[in-house]
């Protein structure tokens, strides 16, 4: 296991909520003074909100939380819960007669995992935002990683248990980098320090890893496609950063899931990373996405092996 929380970053709160029966939650990134906000979608599947918002050249400049959600598209829903809490609290973009909070969302698939009719709603999405902390972030089968699961080229009954995981640095005693993701790739989780694989497709006949790679390579996919897959996360920091930086830092810590996942960014997949600066520190562009990679790369693996009944 990796150390640190995305919630090292000050300003920056997460909160979970989940139906443990129905195998499905969310998870809320709260910055309630507005972060720089940047995004890249890599994966060709994905349920996404306010990313054309968040892209250069457009009016906002700052979010206000991001909402990673289980349920498809169905769960795009939680973020409104997210805007009604936050309108509550006075947070939000000032048009006038009320402040409109911008919340930022992602899905992933877990319509499989247990009761597809239960799915993040408005009510999930305020409680996790009632959840939202500072400090202490709980990881594995919470939240949006509650029916996550990784490996999937054989199907679900041959995969193993997705999760949410988080880890952050510290740079020079100032620059603090942080990441949240919600692991449930249809690829293998490796460790990004030595390339093993450690959670993903398993050999139906001898329950080793199957290693999905090597068998796409030599057998191809298979005659089902599995579409319940998807990698979403947040990259937090203390920088300084323009929108536009901000969304450089984002396409660079893809890399992290290249290091953490494999094969990545499928057509399968609908991998997502949001970007939120809260304007602290003065910052080298380089090294902030270098730490993005690193902080994402050990998110996923503290994800997975936080993983309850790892197996599915």
């Amino acid at each position: 296991m990796y150390s640190g929380f995305i919630t090292d970053i000050p300003g920056i709160i997460v909160g979970h909520a989940q139906n443990m029966d129905a195998g499905t939650g969310c998870t809320v990134v709260v910055c309630k003074n507005g972060a720089v906000a940047g995004v890249d979608v890599r994966g060709s599947a994905p349920g996404t909100r306010e990313t054309d918002l968040i892209r250069p050249g457009n009016l906002v400049d700052k979010i206000h939380a991001v909402m990673l959600s289980g349920g498809s598209a169905f769960g795009l829903a939680a973020a409104d819960g997210a805007m009604e809490y936050l309108e509550k609290e006075g947070v939000g973009f000032d048009v006038g007669i009320t402040k409109v909070p911008i919340v930022a969302s992602a899905v992933i698939f877990d319509l499989f995992y247990k009761n597809w009719e239960i799915r993040p709603d408005k009510r999930m999405g305020y409680e996790a935002c009632q959840n939202a902390e500072s400090g202490f972030v709980e990881q594995g089968s919470v939240g949006a990683g509650t029916g996550a699961t990784v490996g999937k080229i054989l199907g679900i009954t041959n995969s193993m248990k997705g999760g949410v995981g988080t880890s952050s640095l510290k740079i020079s005693n100032e620059l603090i980098v942080g990441a949240i993701v919600v692991v449930n790739a249809f690829g293998d989780c490796l460790n990004p320090d030595n390339g093993t694989i450690i959670a993903g497709a398993k050999n139906p006949h001898t329950g080793e890893f199957l290693d999905t790679k090597a068998y796409m390579l030599t057998e191809g996919l298979g005659k089902t496609l599995n579409i319940e897959n998807t990698t979403i996360g947040v990259v937090a920091t203390n920088a300084k950063l323009t929108k536009e930086q901000a969304n450089k830092i984002a396409s660079m810590a893809h890399d992290g899931l290249a290091r953490s996942i494999s094969p990545v960014h499928t057509m399968l997949d609908g991998d997502t990373i949001f970007v939120m600066a809260t304007g602290e520190v003065d910052t080298e562009i380089n090294v902030l996405g270098v730490a993005s990679v690193e902080v994402i790369a050990r998110a996923v693996v503290n994800a997975v092996m936080s993983a309850s009944n790892f197996h599915c």
